[in-house]
């Protein structure tokens, strides 16, 4: 099956800076969790001031990224350097429609090709809008946690809330492995038609391809990406 052109207008520079720093923070807070849940000699101190210091960039970066969505444009689908506001990618689409399902079919190896339509697929539309939820609510446990804070009105009203600090602890530490899941089916869902869509967000690499009109929703030719005459 050919596949969509990868334009650069797909993913604008300030979200891959923004993804970037996603992929550091998250990867800088597991390895820290677990040290911080299973100290090695001499690491507690550093991997508590670690995870402090991801946790935080993390949350401000999620709020930067969330907030750009809304004045920042990119393509809304792959096959096109049209773009519109980025927060629309991230909704229903008329080329999501009725895709749900071959979406899933195609993600769990039950169907070959998958729909052409929008940027997103239907499951990376629900786990990139469940994604800055979970990020807030680690970041509201975290400071809930961690003595400086914890003793705030606010961390003691959710505290309160949970039944306590185990609780909070307990609730803190699985939202680590949701994260680490998350990885996983991240990595799987991008790299599902191939390493294009990876060599665009990370190295800028554009990839040929079918171009698609998003405005009458068809495929309108082939872009090979050699220069114009």
């Amino acid at each position: 099956m050919a596949h969509l052109a990868h334009y650069k207008e797909a993913h604008p520079l300030p979200f891959v800076i923004t993804h970037w720093i996603n992929l550091v923070a998250m990867a800088i807070l597991i390895v820290s969790g677990l040290l911080i849940h299973f100290p090695v000699i001499a690491s507690m101190g550093i991997a508590r001031g670690l995870h402090i210091f991801a946790g935080i960039v993390l949350f401000i970066n999620c709020i930067v990224r969330v907030v750009m969505s809304f004045f920042v444009k990119s393509a809304p689908t792959a096959g096109t350097r049209e773009t519109v506001k980025d927060y629309k990618t991230w909704l229903p689409q008329k080329d999501n429609r009725h895709q749900a399902g071959a979406w899933i079919k195609y993600y769990l190896f039950m169907k070959k090709d998958h729909p052409l339509g929008a940027k997103l697929g239907v499951p990376q539309k629900l786990s990139y809008l469940l994604i800055p939820i979970l990020i807030i609510l680690m970041f509201i446990s975290g400071i809930c946690l961690w003595p400086p804070t914890a003793g705030w009105g606010f961390s003691q009203w959710c505290l309160g809330l949970v039944g306590g600090a185990m609780s909070m602890r307990v609730i803190h530490y699985f939202g680590m492995y949701v994260f680490i899941i998350f990885l996983f089916i991240h990595v799987h869902l991008a790299t599902a038609e191939g390493m294009e869509p990876v060599k665009l967000m990370f190295l800028r690499k554009e990839h040929g391809g079918l171009v698609y009109d998003p405005e009458k929703h068809v495929i309108v030719g082939d872009d090979n990406l050699e220069p114009r005459k």
